[in-house]
């Protein structure tokens, strides 16, 4: 049976509004809590080639300011670094299931993956 794989932050609201979603809906979830695990670079990776590494960053967030992200031009691989070192970079949570990918508190692309969920149940 297919899961909903959500990275995020435990603790923080959009990351529960996810669990919370795709838990209404009996979608089994495995959550990953990048405060203890970093995401794998292939998983990174999968977003990027979606969103770009600059649509994955949140550039509303105190994390991002005071990373100084606003000012400085960075390589992707300092730029992952950085991401690596503090998820709160990322517009989370990250979801992905049935071969999609929703960035942030996206509900209409989690309705869409739990659809794709539900019916190849």
């Amino acid at each position: 049976m297919q899961n909903v794989q959500i990275f995020g932050i435990k603790g923080s609201s959009a990351t529960r509004a996810a669990e919370r979603f795709f838990k209404e809906r009996r979608i089994p979830l495995h959550i990953v809590d990048l405060n203890t695990k970093p995401m794998a670079p292939g998983e990174i990776k999968r977003f990027t080639d979606k969103f770009t590494l600059p649509g994955l960053l949140d550039t509303t967030s105190r994390s991002y300011e005071d990373a100084g992200l606003k000012y400085l031009k960075l390589s992707d691989a300092a730029l992952l670094q950085k991401i690596e070192n503090d998820p709160k970079l990322l517009r989370l949570p990250l979801v992905r299931g049935a071969d999609k990918i929703a960035v942030g508190n996206d509900e209409p692309n989690w309705k869409e993956i739990a659809a794709a969920i539900s019916s190849k149940r």
